[in-house]
């Protein structure tokens, strides 16, 4: 039952992506590009997708999940190294590729090789950061 509603999610989310242009590069990218041809209609879907998360975090807390295991944890407010870096890693991919993980992974059925590429090496990405983020963390405490 469990991954029955996490495909049907997965489907939702990816519909969503797709109609609110998430999955157009050209869309994303004009919304990064500020001092230039800026498209401010991302921010209608940023918003569509933080005030349901933020009531979500509000009417779940001290709950379980009807179908198991755990909500996920409300993020720390604390501004760090890690949230710093990771941010500035993500936004340059983001503003060169015009993709993120989720719109990245909902195109692969369109974006051709080329999307295939930029999975890969988001996965790649996503392995390599924990030992990169523990050796970094590592130095620090060096130092």
């Amino acid at each position: 039952m469990r991954k029955i509603f996490a495909f049907i999610a997965g489907g939702l989310f990816g519909t969503g992506l797709l109609i609110s242009g998430m999955t157009d590069t050209l869309k994303v990218q004009g919304w990064l590009d500020v001092f230039g041809d800026w498209d401010p209609t991302l921010a209608f879907v940023m918003g569509g997708a933080i005030i349901p998360m933020a009531i979500a975090w509000r009417f779940t807390a001290g709950r379980n999940p009807a179908l198991g295991g755990l909500f996920p944890p409300k993020p720390k407010a604390e501004l760090g190294r890690n949230l710093v870096v990771g941010s500035i890693l993500f936004g340059m991919g983001w503003g060169l590729a015009g993709l993120c993980p989720g719109p990245a992974i909902a195109s692969l059925s369109f974006g051709g090789l080329s999307g295939i590429v930029f999975v890969v090496a988001m996965v790649a990405g996503m392995i390599a950061a924990p030992p990169l983020r523990a050796k970094l963390d590592q130095m620090q405490a060096t130092h």
